[in-house]
């Protein structure tokens, strides 16, 4: 497997395996993230969870296997260790894609401007809601509400790898 692409767990719709995959692009720094949260709540459930920490990392997961939903950090730069904006350009491939999932987008810390215009565009692009970044434990739960709204809206409350 690619450096930096990371499976939590193995591949899906075989008996007894995760039937959700769930895209997690994290630009946090690695001793404050809160994708770091996610996969140990999602997976008892069966969403399996590929982190990518970079555009080029995401769109790597994204040639190997289907997405059913995405988790785009708006601050994901396009390269490791890059300042482009991967966060936007992740955004638009995914809603160019042909299974084209519905799309949770992480807005950076911004002035109430910036963070507007951010709103603004990734609603443009499709997105399925907008979230300030994660940090306090309500700021995941509330992460965990609009990821079962997903579900609920756009897969009308079943898992979309089973049969």
């Amino acid at each position: 497997m690619q450096q930096g692409v990371k499976p939590s767990a193995p591949i899906p719709n075989q008996p007894g395996q995760p039937r959700l995959n769930l895209l997690l692009s994290d630009a946090s720094r690695p001793d404050q993230s809160w994708a770091d949260r996610l996969p140990p709540l999602l997976e008892p459930m069966g969403v399996r969870t590929m982190r990518a920490h970079s555009g080029a990392e995401a769109t790597k997961v994204i040639s190997m296997m289907p997405i059913h939903m995405a988790v785009v950090d708006l601050a994901l730069p396009m390269d490791t260790g890059s300042a482009e904006d991967g966060g936007l350009r992740l955004l638009e491939l995914l809603r160019r894609s042909e299974s084209r999932p519905p799309t949770i987008v992480i807005r950076r810390a911004r002035s109430a401007r910036e963070a507007s215009r951010e709103s603004m565009r990734a609603l443009l692009a499709d997105a399925f809601a907008v979230v300030d970044r994660p940090s306090h434990h309500r700021d995941v739960e509330l992460l965990l509400e609009v990821l079962r709204r997903v579900l609920a809206r756009h897969y009308r409350g079943q898992w979309p790898g089973a049969t």
